[in-house]
């Protein structure tokens, strides 16, 4: 039996979904983040040293990182519903994206989530004018230039592709659907990017999806109140 070690309002979120998708027995494991902090409990440590979500079980085996799960669990169990066949060009473009959503796309709407907490951190009042000049020139010199690249590049990917990998979908779609989510919890993303998010609301109307979701408990980047 698999166990998800699932931290609520996470990339674990996703692994759920999978497995969902492919109708697998699972066990869940739920974790609530630090009401202080927002971080992972101590407890994850027991199950990984990085005390971080998510981590499976399988067997014998303990396994962490979201990429590295999903392609184990399409590799293992999904092979013909959702993973190219190794041998065909379109292979290496599953590949790509599978590192492609936490390996470039993440980084950047992480720091941004990270700069926006900072902003928002209490601090006295005669040192808040630096930090708000300090997030601004960060934000403007690199961060928004760099979220904007990589979503112009999915959007134009989208423009000319229902699915990403090979004209179905499969475990790339799920492995990126985190990222997208992320990014278009922000204000206005929505409006300024419609491909992207026509794709995650076809990816969020997916009955394994919609499973998952009941079965996690609280994610803060699922379908939008009155979508």
């Amino acid at each position: 039996m698999i166990t998800v070690h699932h931290l609520e309002h996470s990339r674990s979120q996703r692994i759920l979904w999978l497995l969902e998708e492919l109708g697998l027995d699972y066990d869940i494991k739920h974790y609530r983040r630090d009401q202080d902090t927002q971080l992972a409990p101590e407890s994850l440590k027991q199950v990984h040293p990085l005390g971080k979500a998510p981590v499976i079980t399988d067997g014998e085996l303990t396994l962490a990182e979201s990429g590295a799960i999903v392609d184990y669990l399409a590799r293992t169990y999904g092979r013909e519903t959702l993973l190219p066949a190794v041998d065909s060009p379109a292979w290496w473009d599953y590949v790509y994206w599978l590192h492609y959503a936490e390996g470039s796309l993440m980084p950047p709407l992480l720091m941004r989530h990270v700069f926006d907490r900072v902003k928002a951190a209490p601090v006295p009042f005669f040192v808040r004018p630096l930090v708000n000049r300090i997030v601004a020139g960060v934000d403007q010199a690199f961060l928004r230039q760099q979220i904007k690249t990589h979503l112009d590049f999915v959007e134009d990917h989208l423009s000319c592709h229902d699915w990403l990998v090979d004209g179905r979908f499969g475990a790339a779609d799920i492995q990126l659907s985190f990222p997208l989510e992320a990014a278009l919890s922000r204000t206005g993303m929505a409006d300024r990017y419609p491909r992207l998010a026509q794709y995650v609301a076809r990816l969020q109307a997916r009955p394994a999806y919609l499973r998952a979701l009941a079965a996690g408990g609280p994610y803060a980047y699922g379908p939008r109140q009155g979508d």
